[in-house]
């Protein structure tokens, strides 16, 4: 099926029409924002999950009855895609401090947000794997439109034409928000490299006080080999006209660096260079791994 067909455009962006209805983007625009609240904001496939597994456990002090008994899309909800008005009273009455998701751009957030500023955790990844990731994701999934071979999705990923739209655009926007001082900056490779050091800049960040030994519970748990065997988040639940993992599982490897696996000597160079384009002017420290050849100039 065509862009057409699956996605609508909204404020720029495509965005799925099977999960984002107008009830739900008209609620999105209309939300009221607590100060206590905690927004997790990804670029797709940039540890949304791993997101909400690991921070539900913070909040509650390493007590991992919410990862084991909660679905993750229950657990952390999607603010854009709240659905039905029973759905919606459900988000209304949660108790603070409430946690949501959202893949939406800066430029996009409800009137509320600016004028709350509630607490945000954006994670960058590099966009390589990023666009790895996303295009196994769209072989599997019913409601996005077929990735096409890689060099058809390698330029759909570098001009925005897919879902949630550009990667440097999303990018971009959280780096240059005005409330940096309610924005902490998380990486999926830092995440990798050193999970335990990631769960304590998250809790102090919050405001949690963690032991060591509950930090260390906590990372043995969420790391992502155990985060895939947990049927609360691996979408295993989800049917299968929606979600073919015997295409692609949902959580597939959890590295970093597999672009390699995917795009050609030729293919990352002309990824670069859109890169370097497209990036230029933005003063911010990417934390790639090191043999990533992506990097801001």
């Amino acid at each position: 099926m065509t862009e057409a067909e699956l996605y609508m455009v909204y404020k720029g962006v495509f965005i799925p029409k099977l999960y984002q209805r107008l009830e739900s983007l008209k609620y999105y625009e209309e939300f009221t924002f607590r100060p206590d609240d905690i927004l997790i904001v990804t670029y797709p496939k940039s540890g949304t999950t791993w997101m909400q597994e690991i921070v539900p456990v913070i909040q509650s002090e390493g007590d991992f009855t919410p990862i084991d008994t909660i679905p993750n899309w229950d657990r952390v909800p999607w603010l854009e895609n709240a659905g039905s008005r029973a759905n919606i009273l459900k988000l209304e009455q949660r108790p603070s401090p409430r946690i949501f998701a959202t893949h939406f751009h800066y430029n996009m957030m409800p009137e509320s947000y600016f004028k709350v500023k509630p607490r945000v955790l954006y994670v960058f990844r590099n966009p390589k794997d990023v666009f790895t990731s996303s295009y196994h994701f769209h072989g599997m999934v019913s409601y996005l439109v077929n990735p096409g071979t890689v060099d058809e999705f390698l330029q759909k990923f570098i001009d925005g034409k897919i879902m949630f739209g550009s990667w440097f655009d999303h990018a971009k926007g959280w780096i240059s928000a005005k409330e940096s001082d309610t924005i902490c900056y998380m990486f999926y490779e830092d995440m990798i490299r050193d999970l335990q050091g990631s769960i304590s800049k998250l809790a102090s960040f919050l405001g949690k006080t963690l032991s060591q030994d509950i930090v260390a519970k906590i990372a043995d748990r969420c790391v992502f080999k155990n985060m895939k065997q947990n049927k609360m988040s691996n979408y295993s639940m989800v049917p299968t006209n929606f979600f073919d993992q015997q295409k692609s599982e949902f959580l597939r490897k959890g590295t970093s660096g597999d672009w390699v696996n995917m795009m050609s000597p030729a293919q990352s160079d002309h990824f670069d260079a859109a890169y370097k384009e497209k990036m230029i002017n933005t003063n911010f420290k990417f934390h790639w791994d090191s043999f990533c050849q992506v990097h801001a100039q």
